[in-house]
């Protein structure tokens, strides 16, 4: 028989699984979580569950992995469809949405990815492609959120969570290249949402915390370093 318990397999640093953890705050819904070491060895049960990409988060339920933190999302928001919504119930307004999570994900963390891993001109270039990114986003919250305090609304919402999971990662790249990329001078709506989605109950006890992130930045560039030197 299958057991509707719910299990979240993730890692502490990992913008992806906190979407997945925000999701479930949301719902209310009690889950069992299960870290995983990126720079180690991987769990068996983590290699089972996704086979294709062996990457975190993961969430199980009745026994069934799925992977991917968007697809995720969307899962919780539908099985748990008596907590707050998490997807817009506009369709117009939920296609937007996706759209803006898919840039993020697909264009916009290139750089943020670029601006930790990099050195000089290359993480130079792509610290302005982020700050050129988020006053894109800025536009998107003035669209989205419609005059609310979050992309969703009045709570936080799918693109509040796809975006607000990277928080962590922006102030790493602002102290690694010395930047102010979220700041009342230049987006100011998006300055004044972040202070909220961080200290939202959903989100304050799961938020990276800068300084670990940042320890954990410098070994990331450091293996990323003597990758390309060899």
């Amino acid at each position: 028989m299958a057991s509707d318990k719910v299990k979240l397999m993730g890692a502490w640093q990992s913008p992806y699984a906190m979407r997945a953890r925000i999701a479930l705050n949301i719902k209310s819904v009690e889950y069992e979580y299960e870290e995983e070491d990126l720079l180690g060895n991987k769990s068996d049960l983590l290699l089972k569950s996704n086979p294709v990409y062996k990457k975190v988060p993961v969430l199980i339920h009745a026994d069934r992995p799925l992977p991917e933190s968007l697809l995720i999302l969307h899962y919780i928001d539908e099985v748990w469809a008596s907590g707050p919504a998490i997807l817009p119930s506009d369709p117009y307004d939920r296609a937007i949405a996706r759209f803006w999570a898919a840039y993020v994900d697909d264009k916009w963390f290139l750089h943020l990815r670029a601006s930790v891993l990099l050195e000089g001109e290359g993480a130079k270039s792509a610290t302005e492609e982020i700050g050129e990114g988020l006053v894109l986003l800025e536009e998107a919250f003035t669209m989205c959120g419609k005059g609310h305090k979050f992309f969703g609304g009045e709570r936080i919402g799918y693109l509040d969570i796809a975006l607000g999971s990277f928080l962590g990662w922006i102030r790493v790249a602002e102290q690694r290249n010395n930047a102010s990329l979220i700041h009342e001078s230049k987006t100011p709506k998006l300055s004044q949402w972040a202070q909220r989605f961080c200290a939202d109950v959903a989100v304050k006890d799961v938020m990276h915390p800068t300084d670990r992130l940042f320890e954990f930045a410098q070994v990331l560039a450091a293996k990323h370093k003597a990758s390309r030197e060899n």
